[in-house]
């Protein structure tokens, strides 16, 4: 008996700070600290585990572990860490699931020497919305959107707005069609689209065999 309460001291010890920071904020806490309740792998593979207060994804193939609820317009904030080597994540919001698929809006989380962290890519359809992927159309006014979003990204700040080897807190605040992306305290996007209006959020693993994607802090506050 006296080895569960001291248990049950230092699990509170480490969840409660979080949960009460997230509530004077206005925010709901996505993950309890204790088990994956609200969340669900809507793939054949893939594995999901908790560690401390942190979710563990292992996979040897991409693939998202996503919120049971749906969000329309709110602010999200989480952490990430890469793991050291090839690594990329992100994640999702207002997307939307199947069996063994995931896609929609993406929060970048990219660990190569591009660093287009903190961009927004539609993963599973129409790819990188910002940047914006080049050679997708030869319009005028499309070229000229690709010119200033290359630019963007050229940017002292924006290329060293990922921490590579720590923490990275991401805030996303998604209301009607406007969508931003802050990256370690840097506004990296704020894009305009119609697509989607609400739908799940997720994190991901990108499918390097033997990497761990870690993620903490996750909370949102609808608006």
């Amino acid at each position: 008996m006296k080895h569960s309460r001291l248990a049950v001291a230092a699990l509170a010890a480490i969840v409660l700070p979080f949960v009460l920071q997230a509530a004077e904020e206005g925010f709901t806490p996505l993950f309890n600290g204790k088990d994956l309740s609200g969340w669900k792998n809507p793939y054949e593979w893939g594995k999901a585990e908790i560690v401390g207060d942190e979710i563990h994804l292992t996979a040897d193939k991409k693939f998202f572990l996503v919120t049971e609820a749906q969000y329309g317009d709110f602010v999200f904030e989480g952490e990430v860490h890469l793991p050291e080597g090839q690594a990329n994540s992100g994640f999702m919001f207002r997307c939307h699931v199947e069996p063994n698929k995931v896609y929609g809006y993406q929060c970048e989380i990219d660990g190569s020497d591009r660093r287009w962290s903190g961009g927004l890519y539609d993963e599973g359809r129409n790819q990188w919305l910002w940047p914006s992927q080049k050679g997708r159309t030869k319009v005028e006014a499309a070229l000229a959107h690709e010119a200033e979003s290359q630019a963007h990204f050229k940017k002292p700040e924006i290329q060293n707005a990922l921490k590579r080897n720590d923490w990275n807190h991401v805030r996303i605040t998604a209301k009607g069609h406007q969508l931003k992306i802050e990256l370690n305290g840097v506004i990296v996007t704020e894009y305009t689209d119609e697509t989607d209006a609400k739908g799940h959020l997720g994190i991901q693993h990108h499918g390097e065999k033997g990497q761990t994607y870690r993620f903490r802090d996750l909370k949102i506050k609808p608006l």
